[in-house]
């Protein structure tokens, strides 16, 4: 009876000619469904910012500690609900998850001050902070190492999907229905979800669609099949210590403020610099999300390739980062270019890159460490990234009252070349004992 390394369980041997179902990419792609979900709901308030902010007369410092909120409690969730997630599991945790954030999101609708809507967004990030731990973590759990990166392509591009489709769906019900009705709508999407993830979902030990045989060889082809024996106290200084988990947070932290920029910004960025309407912005708005669609898969693709060819996956993930960084340059000029069609085309490119880029900051804690411990690595880097967001926030809705966007465009450009030197200063493959938590 063969084993894989170092805390290993045994791995039971399989038939070379038995291949593994389809129900791991039926569950991930439910996953990009959730995703997709997810980010309809936070946006909804950012498509409809410019209409919002002229209603109730809100100033730039006003939409940050709005978008502030929402940014301080999803990045705590990302911690706690990590723990939380490797306690009670991904179904349990995600079906609650979709619960709370979907009927916050209804309720904001009712919103009508600056306190109300930072209270709404504030409890919108509890929940919708559940979502990547919950997903990384069913991700380490089905695939083996060569598929992760495309599993999380495909999970972590609903998060371009949903922007994408926020941006063209609602300004129209907005237009059609009022402003109100779009967070009732973006609301009962995610009960929608919860019948097929009941319906597909369940562990990889105890699925009813699933025979022990392909469960055996899905774990045959996993390189982190173990469980870690740290517990409590112990696997935090554990945790603590490790320089992996230092370059992921650090990677993470520099990066995922950029998202944040022109997730949430971008709408009025439109409406303020470029004298966008609400339907101009409906027509415009998705295409950066469709290009960070396309990175999603590009970083996905390309880093499984090179494995299949023999590339080691830490080598494979970090140059993909480094190659990613390049293209993010090109949100620099955007804001000083005088066509519009010009400056979408960059956001577009930097976004494109910047995706490509979070698909293998996301893959890497799977890569990394063992499977109980996945949503805990992932949520402490969630944790720093979400803190390092909240403090980009509040300074460009500062710097854009007292100056322009432009100084905001030129951090978010160059912040992934400080990320990708993290990762190649702290990142270590576990052949050099970097998953060792004992």
């Amino acid at each position: 009876m063969a084993t894989r390394g170092l805390n290993q369980q045994p791995i039971l041997p399989v038939p070379q000619k038995m291949r593994a179902g389809r129900t791991r990419w039926w569950i991930v792609w439910t996953l990009f469904c959730s995703t997709a979900i997810n980010y309809i709901s936070r946006q909804t308030f950012s498509v409809l910012s410019p209409v919002i902010a002229a209603q109730y007369h809100l100033t730039h410092t006003d939409l940050a500690k709005i978008i502030g909120a929402f940014q301080l409690s999803y990045a705590i969730t990302w911690l706690i609900g990590g723990i939380f997630l490797d306690a009670v599991g991904t179904r349990i945790g995600l079906i609650a998850a979709v619960v709370w954030w979907s009927l916050v999101n209804m309720l904001m609708g009712f919103a009508s001050s600056v306190s109300g809507f930072v209270a709404f967004r504030f409890m919108l990030g509890i929940g919708e902070g559940l979502n990547w731990p919950g997903a990384s973590k069913t991700v380490a759990e089905w695939f083996p190492s060569e598929e992760r990166s495309v599993a999380v392509a495909i999970f972590d591009s609903g998060s371009s999907v949903g922007g994408a489709l926020a941006a063209l769906i609602i300004p129209w019900i907005a237009l059609a229905f009022g402003w109100r009705w779009s967070f009732v709508f973006s609301g009962v999407l995610g009960f929608l979800w919860l019948f097929a993830w009941l319906r597909i979902y369940h562990p990889l030990d105890r699925h009813p669609r699933v025979k022990p045989q392909e469960v055996a060889l899905i774990r045959a082809g996993q390189e982190m099949a173990s469980q870690s024996p740290d517990k409590g106290v112990q696997r935090w200084l554990r945790l603590a210590g490790n320089r992996n988990v230092w370059g992921i947070v650090l990677g993470r932290a520099l990066t995922d403020p950029i998202w944040w920029f022109y997730v949430f910004w971008l709408p009025q960025y439109l409406s303020d610099a470029r004298g966008f309407s609400l339907k101009q912005i409906a027509i415009f708005a998705w295409m950066p999300f469709v290009a960070a669609d396309l990175g999603n898969f590009t970083g996905g693709l390309i880093s499984g390739y090179c494995i299949r060819r023999g590339v080691s996956i830490i080598r494979a993930r970090t140059w993909v980062c480094a190659v990613s960084s390049l293209p993010i340059l090109a949100g620099i000029p955007a804001a000083r270019v005088h066509s519009v069609y010009a400056a979408l085309a960059l956001i577009c490119v930097a976004l494109w890159g910047y995706a490509s880029w979070s698909t293998m900051g996301l893959t890497l804690p799977s890569d990394l460490f063992p499977q109980d411990v996945v949503a805990t690595v992932t949520g402490l880097s969630g944790l720093a990234a979400g803190i390092a967001s909240v403090a980009f926030t509040f300074i460009i809705g500062i710097t854009v009252d007292r100056f322009s966007y432009g100084p905001a465009f030129l951090a978010a450009g160059l912040l992934p070349l400080v990320a990708t030197t993290c990762l190649f200063l702290f990142i270590r493959t576990p052949d050099a004992g970097a998953v060792n938590l004992n």
